[in-house]
């Protein structure tokens, strides 16, 4: 049996507690092992880590590949840049020969398409920071007044955590009754998946949400 370890990223705090990019990474790492994985595999574990891409020095990284080193896994990722956005770290682990990783969204590459893909990417992303820098001095000699008001940025959040709050208790006669019956968080996307639920997105339902719903619904 193939097996496989899954590790995701996101970069701050506020978007691990709200999800944002984690649904996404679960959808790619999900259809990669559907449509390409080895079979029989299976899952070996997860990791969902909130650390900057650009710190290389990442303990659950480490720990993910560590592990895959030992069970002689697949480390799996949705995007290159969840691994790293620094190309030398990227070099490194295509250098490491016991250790084998595979991009979901790329599942055809190799280790030299997918060096090239870093290059470029470190290439764009530094493009883009000269440019953003650029105009951002322009607007600044214009005396344009630069960033976004304190209670515009309050308003957002409350708007935010009001539609968590929502959508939390509109499944909550779902979730609740099934989780105190010692259902998983896997277990319960399933049952709602399987009733043709569908989340505020039009999309099907993770464990990392259900999660974020529990605690919204614990809160309240």
């Amino acid at each position: 049996m193939r097996k496989y370890v899954l590790y995701l990223r996101v970069s701050s705090a506020e978007q691990g507690k709200s999800g944002l990019g984690l649904e996404a990474q679960e959808r790619d790492i999900q259809l990669f092992l559907e449509n390409y994985a080895e079979t029989p595999y299976g899952v070996v574990e997860r990791f969902v880590e909130v650390h900057s891409g650009k710190d290389n020095e990442r303990p659950l990284l480490n720990a993910a590949i560590a592990l895959a080193k030992r069970e002689k896994a697949v480390l799996v990722v949705s995007k290159l840049d969840r691994l790293s956005r620094r190309v030398s770290f990227i070099a490194s682990l295509m250098e490491d020969r016991a250790l084998d990783f595979k991009v979901a969204q790329m599942p055809h590459a190799d280790k030299f398409q997918l060096h090239i893909y870093a290059c470029l990417a470190e290439q764009e992303r530094d493009f883009i920071s000269q440019r953003t820098k650029s105009a951002l001095r322009a607007a600044k000699e214009r005396g344009t007044k630069l960033g976004a008001p304190k209670q515009h940025l309050d308003a957002l959040a409350k708007a935010r955590q009001a539609k968590a709050r929502r959508e939390a208790q509109q499944f909550s006669g779902v979730i609740l009754p099934l989780r105190k019956q010692g259902a998983t968080l896997r277990n319960i996307c399933e049952v709602l998946n399987a009733s043709g639920m569908k989340t505020s997105r039009g999309g099907s339902f993770h464990p990392s949400l259900v999660s974020r719903m529990l605690t919204t619904l614990e809160v309240s």
